[in-house]
């Protein structure tokens, strides 16, 4: 426990949704005499929920660019984590130490195509694009624009990773993309995953749903299917069971890793940062971690999805963590597990999960059918975030 007679540091490691909520919130509960420290290496992001936008084609990269404005009473530092020692309570970064009494890591996911054998190379020679980063989006959406026949794959290479649902929007926007441009019938598109169903921490009957979508759409879906290789030369997916499939353009969702600093706290076997699942603390004095860096169990012993939606909450309720810990005035910390999600379809066109990921029985997910009114939530939560923090 702080003492709030005397000037405490807090430091905030990475600006994406929870980083950006989290230092904000600190300001408001914390006195002036506290410091916040917010480290980014760049201060230059994007809107996540807005990449799939950009491989269909809605957007552009500076549409969708976060760039932080000045934020008061927060010192903003433009460096890379490099690592954060928990015993001795100070974090090391490309431009010096920085010692805390609190840190909130909140430094999101990385992405290793080095793990599948062939997929980097597939990425590299364009036989293969991801739309988890801007330029990938970019590039994929350069790549759906040029394809006229053949086959299309969508994989997912690996567990955990970001957004649930965002593999099979892709294949739906993809194919959505394809109908716009006229080829749609002479281009097969089918969608891989080594799980059972789509998004199945949200339980069967969402998975059923969401196979239902696709079919509708003239997509395949293959369920448990683990990828072991990609053969570039070949176009060719070489699964885990021995069974193959070509391809001509593979959309890949590459494997995901913990960033390095995150992974380097020890704290987690899987590099993932454990945490308690109210309160987001972390199994170290002074240290929470949220949003795609954590690994929060459900109930039921599953992970909590990685998703901006839960980052922005799990955000607040760490601020309120911090501040009581340092010994001041601040709500009882209490992540509840609700959340929700869109999932586009293509032709401006969304369907929405809400659900109580920490319902008892597992969590408690309902589909709510596709409607341009959802599409319409979507952008309205685009522009308010975008407005929020860019200058």
């Amino acid at each position: 426990m702080g003492n709030p007679t005397v000037p405490n540091t807090v430091v905030v490691l990475g600006a994406g949704v929870g980083g950006l909520t989290a230092a904000t919130r600190l300001r408001e509960l914390l006195p002036e005499r506290d410091r916040i420290i917010l480290v980014d290496r760049s201060f230059d992001g994007v809107q996540g929920l807005s990449l799939l936008w950009v491989l269909r084609g809605w957007r552009d990269a500076e549409q969708v660019r976060v760039r932080p404005k000045p934020l008061p009473g927060i010192d903003m530092r433009t460096a890379e984590v490099r690592s954060v020692d928990t015993a001795a309570r100070v974090v090391h970064t490309g431009t010096g130490p920085i010692p805390y009494d609190a840190v909130v890591v909140a430094l999101g996911a990385g992405l290793a195509p080095e793990r599948v054998p062939g997929l980097s190379d597939a990425l590299a020679t364009g036989v293969a694009g991801q739309f988890y980063g801007l330029d990938g989006a970019e590039r994929l959406h350069r790549q759906l624009s040029r394809i006229d026949s053949g086959r299309i794959a969508v994989l997912v290479a690996g567990v955990p990773f970001k957004c649930p649902a965002a593999p099979f929007e892709g294949a739906l926007l993809a194919a959505d993309l394809l109908r716009e441009r006229g080829v749609r019938d002479a281009v097969t598109v089918d969608a891989f995953t080594p799980d059972p169903l789509p998004m199945p921490v949200a339980g069967p009957a969402v998975g059923r749903a969401l196979v239902g979508m696709l079919e509708r759409h003239g997509i395949g879906f293959h369920g448990n299917r683990a990828v072991a290789r990609v053969d570039p030369a070949a176009r060719r997916l070489e699964f885990a069971d021995g069974a193959g499939e070509p391809f001509d353009l593979l959309v890949v969702v590459p494997p995901h890793q913990a960033p390095t600093a995150v992974a380097g706290t020890g704290l987690g076997a899987a590099g993932w940062i454990p945490v308690d699942r109210h309160t987001l603390a972390a199994g170290a004095p002074g240290v929470w971690a949220l949003g795609d860096s954590s690994a929060l169990l459900l109930p039921n012993g599953k992970p909590l999805p990685k998703a901006a939606v839960f980052a922005r909450r799990e955000a607040e309720v760490v601020a309120d963590g911090v501040a009581r810990h340092l010994g001041h005035d601040a709500p009882e910390p209490h992540f509840d597990g609700l959340g929700s999600c869109y999932v586009e379809i293509g032709g401006h066109v969304a369907a929405k999960g809400v659900g109580d990921f920490f319902a008892p029985g597992g969590p408690e997910v309902t589909l709510l059918d596709p409607s341009p009114g959802f599409h319409e939530e979507k952008q309205e939560e685009e522009r308010a975030w975008l407005a929020r923090w860019n200058g």
